[in-house]
């Protein structure tokens, strides 16, 4: 669903039928450590971003609403990968060891390190 900044968005959810003005971020919903969100949040917020750059199906986020410097509010994300069980440093990018373990990585010479390194050798 396209959400009020004009970006693409699974996790964004509005509601208009039959008189109704619901907006949430049902991402930041799951998160009850999180400050309350507005629609206002969608213009600077990452998800999107991330959501189109990295389609990873094994990538789980968690955004929360924070304070930044005190006063400006901002979504903080952060990242999972549930294959390796760490957390994702750059969620755009993703984990670095997911395409290794899908089908094809061996015709598109996505090789692990260890094996690319014992060839060198």
């Amino acid at each position: 669903m396209h959400t009020p900044a004009g970006a693409e968005c699974r996790f964004y959810h509005a509601d208009y039928q039959r008189g109704r003005s619901r907006q949430e971020c049902r991402l930041i919903a799951r998160n009850r450590a999180s400050e309350r969100w507005t629609p206002d949040l969608c213009r600077t917020c990452p998800v999107p971003t991330i959501l189109q750059a990295n389609a990873c199906p094994n990538m789980v986020l968690e955004a929360r609403v924070g304070r930044r410097f005190g006063l400006l509010r901002r979504v903080a994300v952060e990242a999972f990968c549930t294959l390796t069980k760490e957390e994702v440093a750059e969620p755009m990018v993703g984990c670095g060891h997911c395409h290794e373990h899908r089908p094809g990585a061996d015709i598109l010479g996505l090789e692990s390190d260890e094996e690319s390194q014992n060839e060198k050798e």
